[in-house]
């Protein structure tokens, strides 16, 4: 029979790795954990100090010194609180998964994990996160994770009495602490210069970043429970003369289209062929309210929006669909995305997510055309004003190259892979402009659909609700900090087709609109327009947020 010694000629070197058993304090383990971290997995955090802090001078050596010291001794302090013999090893295990994920993500796509970006995470649905795991995600869960938890596990714990040992926690803090603040007030001008000018630096800081904002997700949906809803437009009614026909309203949220890529807005690729052969009208400087669609979509939908803008209370109060829905009109939302986030509580919402419609889902996604499926039945469901919202999945990354079919792939080589580091950045971009390609195609089907309705006054509107980066500065995908985000994150296109019809009723001037395209305009520019279009009176309607408003008879 063969033994473990024939099979393993080293077994020496082997069987002395699963003997070696360190004992070890919990505070010089908090000590040595807290340097690993600081050290190992604050690439990004590092990178950027770097790109901001001249090195080849002493004062630069010295500022970023000081902010290892206060980075480590922050992490060592929050370790001495938390742990214990019993928890240490399951608290530290986990900071190490989650933060070699972080490492990851934020080497990959440059992204900061702040508040709104975790929310992004946690609100994740499963095929959209699947789209991010990536054979590179696996190497740094190995080097990241799997070496440091192999060697994790063999640690003991030196015991001792607990009086003991409070009282060595509480010298080990008082060291800590008073390294932290030496260090922070020897060079205390120029970080509190750095962190002033570029406050979203901090949540690069790995495991912090995401430890601090849990805790604040954490704690704002706690405080949000506990806090009364905000009704908005109960006073909404419609005032469409009797005998006006009925207006009908389609609303195309589009997803992660920047509008540095639309072709209407003077991009040098003609990326919306079939729209520029419509009747519409493009708006060439429209801001979203945020660079996630977490932000975004209850922010566009907001009264408030963006000028006022207070994430508790608009998720606390009613939206322009609800308000539409205090007016009589009939509201519905149509997704092929993660859902309408909290916007469409309480109206009919139907979700293609996990559709299987021939010819347009594949077992996994559905191309954006099945939001149209069986749509003049439900049209056909209310008689009166209507208003459908399309949420498409448009563009979202990084699987551009699976937002279309295959007949739009016209911009060649395209980029056939979620790690788009390992694409050229033409590559990325062709496959993006497809993708804008294949949403020229279905808004220009929308209104060929719109303009065959009989009896109806219609409309379409089209805003995406945040732009993406690809490759500019080494970012890529969006979710950047709103004050340092780039105009690719910000900056996104918006158009409106009208009918003959309701430009009639509205006595809305075509050559009026078209001259005010280039207007700046946001989010902030929907909720009010929206009612005012569907002839919808309300205290909240605000006519200086009207975007039609200056095109109608005085």
């Amino acid at each position: 029979m063969d033994t473990i010694g024939s099979a393993f000629p080293t077994t020496p070197g082997v069987w002395r790795f699963f003997r070696w058993r360190p004992s070890i304090s919990l505070e010089t383990f908090a000590l040595v954990a807290a340097a690993l971290f600081t050290l190992f997995y604050n690439n990004a955090f590092w990178r950027f100090l770097a790109a901001r802090v001249d090195l080849h001078q002493g004062r630069g050596w010295a500022v970023a010194a000081a902010f290892a010291i206060v980075v480590w001794g922050l992490h060592a302090l929050l370790l001495l609180v938390l742990l214990a013999r019993w928890n240490a090893k399951l608290i530290v295990g986990l900071m190490i998964v989650v933060s070699a994920i972080a490492v990851y993500y934020m080497g990959e796509y440059a992204v900061f994990l702040d508040v709104d970006m975790l929310r992004n995470v946690l609100h994740s649905e499963p095929k959209e996160a699947a789209e991010l795991v990536t054979p590179g995600l696996a190497w740094t869960l190995a080097l990241y994770a799997a070496v440091p938890l192999a060697l994790l596990a063999r640690v003991r714990w030196v015991e001792r009495p607990w009086l003991v040992a409070l009282g060595r926690r509480a010298v080990v803090m008082t060291v800590v602490s008073c390294l932290l603040l030496g260090a922070s007030l020897a060079t205390f001008q120029d970080m509190a210069s750095l962190m002033r000018n570029h406050k979203p630096m901090r949540y690069l800081v790995t495991p912090g970043n995401w430890i601090a904002s849990l805790a604040r997700v954490a704690g704002d949906a706690v405080s949000s429970a506990n806090k009364p809803h905000i009704p908005v437009g109960t006073d909404a009614v419609l005032a469409t003369p009797a005998g006006g026909r009925p207006r009908l309203l389609v609303i195309v949220v589009g997803e992660t289209v920047r509008a540095r890529n639309w072709g209407l807005s003077g991009y040098a690729r003609n990326t919306t062929p079939m729209l520029a052969r419509r009747d519409v009208v493009n708006f060439t400087d429209v801001t979203a309210c945020g660079t996630s669609t977490e932000v975004s979509l209850p922010c566009m939908f907001a009264q408030r929006g963006r000028r006022d803008y207070d994430k508790g209370a608009i998720a606390r109060s009613d939206s322009l669909l609800q308000v539409l829905d205090h007016a009589g009109v009939a509201v519905a939302w149509r997704d092929n995305q993660t859902g309408c986030k909290g916007v469409c509580n309480g109206l009919p919402f139907e979700s293609f997510l996990h559709a299987d419609i021939a010819g347009l889902c594949d077992g996994e996604r559905c191309l954006d055309e099945v939001l149209l499926h069986d749509l003049q039945a439900r049209l056909a469901e209310a008689e009166a004003a209507q208003v459908i919202v399309l949420h498409q999945l448009g563009n979202h990354g990084p699987s551009y190259y699976r937002r279309y079919p295959p007949a739009f792939e016209r911009f060649t080589p395209a980029c056939h892979d979620a790690q788009l580091g390992d694409c050229t950045s033409q590559e990325v971009v062709n496959a993006y402009d497809n993708a804008i390609l294949y949403t020229d195609y279905f808004l220009a089907t929308t209104i060929d659909f719109l303009e065959a309705q009989e009896g109806r006054d219609t409309a379409l509107i089209y805003v995406s609700d945040h732009g993406e980066s690809l490759g500019e500065a080494n970012l890529y995908l969006h979710g950047v900090p709103y004050p340092i985000a780039p105009d690719v994150q910000t900056k996104v296109p918006m158009l409106v087709w009208l009918s003959p019809g309701l430009r009639e009723a509205e006595g809305l001037s075509q050559a009026c609109l078209l001259g005010r395209r280039n207007q700046p305009l946001s989010h902030d520019n929907l909720f009010s327009s929206v009612l005012g279009l569907m002839d919808v009176s309300t205290q909240d309607y605000e006519p200086g947020l009207d975007l039609f408003r200056p095109c109608r008879p005085t």
